[in-house]
C-alpha cells in the first residue's frame, strides 16, 4: 500500500508525483520516493529541490523529516547541496530506465537565469587575473624543490606565517602559525572537525536560528544534532546556551539577516565557553566587507583557547580558488591533523604558494579595498533603486557583506520568488535559510546578493528586482527604508 502525494508546480517546475509506503517509516519513504524519481527521469540531473520546510508542508510530514531524507540522499550521491544552490539532483545521477540501443547522449547544460542576485558568491569578472598570475609566476619560481613533495596536513608554512601577520592587522586575531591548518574552505573545516570517527568535536551544537542550510545538512549527515537560538536587534540569545557543547556563530556579520553579535554577548559567548569548557566555532565568512560602520574584529581574539575561527577566500577572492583556514586553540590541533591526514588531499600547494605571495606582496590588500568601494557602490544603488520604486520595502543588513535581506510584507515571499522565476531573475528566499525546529516567528523576505553579477548586468538585475517586488499594502504610513542594520 503507497500513499501518493503532489508536490507543487511553482517549486520544482514540473509537477512531481512521489508514491510514499505506508510501511517502514515517513523518512524511509521519501528517500525510496526521491531515488525512484531520479532512476526514471522525473527529476534530472541538476534540478534544483524544494526547501524542506516547503516540501514537509506538502507532504504533511516533518521538517527534520525531509532535512534527513536529504542528507542521506547527498550523502548517497544522488543529491548535491552546495552554498548558494540549494539542494539538486547530482549530475552523474542519470536515469537507468533508457530505450534498447538508444545512444547514451549527455544532459543539455541547464541554461543560467537571464538575472542573478543570488546570495553568496562575488563578482567573477572581478578576479584579479594579472595580480595572481604575478603571485603564481613568482611563487613558481622562488619555491624550494621540498615544496613539490607531499606536503605537510597542516599547510604551507609560508601561508602560515603570511596568515598569522594579515589576520592580526585586519581581523584582530591572536595565534601563531602552528595553530593554522589550512582547509579548503569552511564546509571542510566543518568536516574535519565534526566528521569521521575520531571527530574533534561532538553536538550537541548550538547554531543561529538563520544559517546556511548546506550547514545544517552537512552536520546532519555526520549525526551532529543542532540547536537553534533565537536572533534579536543584538544577534544571537547567547543566553539561551544549556548544555550544548559548541556554538557556531557569524559574529561579524550574522547569516544572512545582517548586524554584528554585540559586545556584550561576545563577551558572555566567551564567558559560556570557559565555564562549561565549550567551545565557540567563529564563521568569518565576510569580514573585510565593512561600509557604513568600524571594523568589527573577530571574537577569537578575546580569547583563542576558546574560539575556533574559519576564514577563506571565497568571498574576497574567488569560491574557484579553493583555500580557507582554521585558527585553533591548541589543544584541537593535533585531532585536526589527525582527521585531514599525513598527507595534505584538499588545498593545492601551487595555490597555497600562490596565496602566501598574494598575501604578502599587498596585492590581496589592494583587491579587497577595490572591492569594498564597488561593492558599496552597488549596495548605494541597490538602496536608491529601492527607495525610488519600493519605498515601503524596508531593506537591512547593508552596512557590510555583499548582500542584502528585503522585508516582505507577510505572506508575500512565494509570490515574490515566483514572480521573479517569471522574470529570469534568481533570487533566494529568506524562509530557505531558517532552521527547522528554531521557535522564532517566521519572516517573510528576500535575501538579495548584489556582488553576483557583472558590473554591465547590475543595472538590469536591480530593474528585474524592482519588478517582482511586491506592492504596498493598503494599511496606512508607508514603511521607511533603513540604509544601516538594525
Amino acid at each position: 500500500m503507497a500513499k501518493s502525494w503532489v508536490n507543487s508546480a511553482e517549486r520544482i517546475g514540473a509537477d512531481l508525483h512521489l508514491q510514499l509506503a505506508e510501511a517502514g517509516g515517513r523518512r524511509a519513504a521519501l528517500i525510496g520516493a526521491l531515488r525512484e524519481a531520479v532512476r526514471d527521469g522525473r527529476l534530472a540531473p541538476g534540478t534544483r529541490l524544494p526547501p524542506y520546510r516547503s516540501l514537509a508542508a506538502d507532504l504533511g510530514v516533518a521538517r527534520n523529516t525531509v532535512a534527513d531524507a536529504y542528507a542521506e540522499l547527498v550523502a548517497e550521491g544522488w543529491l548535491t547541496a552546495r552554498q548558494g544552490s540549494g539542494t539538486r539532483v547530482a549530475d552523474r545521477a542519470e536515469p537507468l530506465r533508457q530505450a534498447e540501443g538508444a545512444p547514451r547522449t549527455s544532459p543539455p547544460r541547464a541554461r543560467g537565469p537571464r538575472h542573478d542576485l543570488r546570495q553568496g558568491t562575488p563578482d567573477a569578472s572581478s578576479f584579479p587575473r594579472t595580480a595572481w598570475l604575478a603571485s603564481y609566476r613568482r611563487a613558481l619560481q622562488q619555491a624550494p624543490n621540498e615544496v613539490f613533495g607531499p606536503g605537510d596536513p597542516a599547510g604551507l608554512i609560508e601561508l602560515r606565517e603570511a596568515l598569522t601577520e594579515y589576520l592580526a592587522r585586519a581581523r584582530g586575531v591572536r595565534t601563531e602559525p602552528d595553530r593554522i591548518v589550512i582547509c579548503s574552505g569552511f564546509a571542510h573545516g566543518l568536516r574535519l572537525l565534526f566528521g569521521g570517527r575520531d571527530r574533534v568535536l561532538a553536538g550537541p551544537l548550538a547554531v543561529e536560528a538563520y544559517g546556511l542550510p548546506f550547514h545544517r545538512e552537512l552536520l546532519a549527515t555526520a549525526g551532529v544534532r543542532t540547536v537553534s537560538l533565537p536572533l534579536d536587534e543584538q544577534g544571537a540569545r547567547v543566553d539561551r546556551l544549556a548544555r550544548e557543547r559548541a556554538v557556531l556563530l557569524t559574529p561579524a556579520h550574522q547569516f544572512p539577516t545582517g548586524g554584528p553579535l554585540h559586545a556584550e554577548r561576545r563577551a558572555a559567548v566567551v564567558d559560556w565557553a570557559r565555564a562549561r569548557g565549550g567551545v565557540v566555532v567563529e564563521d568569518d565568512y565576510d569580514g573585510e566587507f565593512r561600509y557604513d560602520r568600524r571594523p568589527v574584529g573577530a571574537v577569537q581574539g578575546l580569547d583563542p583557547e576558546q574560539v575556533i575561527l574559519i576564514g577563506s577566500v571565497s568571498k574576497s577572492l574567488s569560491p574557484a580558488v579553493r583555500l580557507g583556514w582554521m585558527v585553533l586553540p591548541g589543544r584541537y590541533v593535533d585531532g585536526v591533523l589527525a582527521a585531514k591526514g599525513e598527507r595534505e588531499a584538499w588545498a593545492s600547494v601551487l595555490d597555497q604558494l600562490s596565496l602566501a605571495d598574494f598575501i604578502v606582496s599587498g596585492s590581496y590588500d589592494r583587491h579587497v579595498r577595490r572591492m569594498r568601494q564597488r561593492y558599496r557602490s552597488r549596495r548605494d544603488r541597490l538602496v536608491a533603486a529601492l527607495a525610488a520604486h519600493a519605498p515601503h520595502i524596508e531593506v537591512t543588513g547593508v552596512a557590510a557583506g555583499l548582500h542584502a535581506v528585503l522585508r516582505l510584507p507577510p505572506g508575500t515571499e512565494r509570490s515574490a520568488l515566483k514572480a521573479a522565476a517569471w522574470q529570469g531573475l534568481a533570487l533566494d528566499g529568506l524562509a530557505e535559510f531558517r532552521h527547522p525546529a528554531t521557535d522564532m516567528a517566521a519572516r517573510d523576505g528576500l535575501v538579495v546578493g548584489y556582488a553576483t553579477p557583472s558590473e554591465h548586468a547590475y543595472g538590469a538585475a536591480l530593474e528585474a528586482l524592482c519588478r517582482v517586488l511586491p506592492p504596498k499594502a493598503d494599511s496606512g504610513l508607508p514603511v521607511s527604508i533603513s540604509t544601516i542594520n538594525r
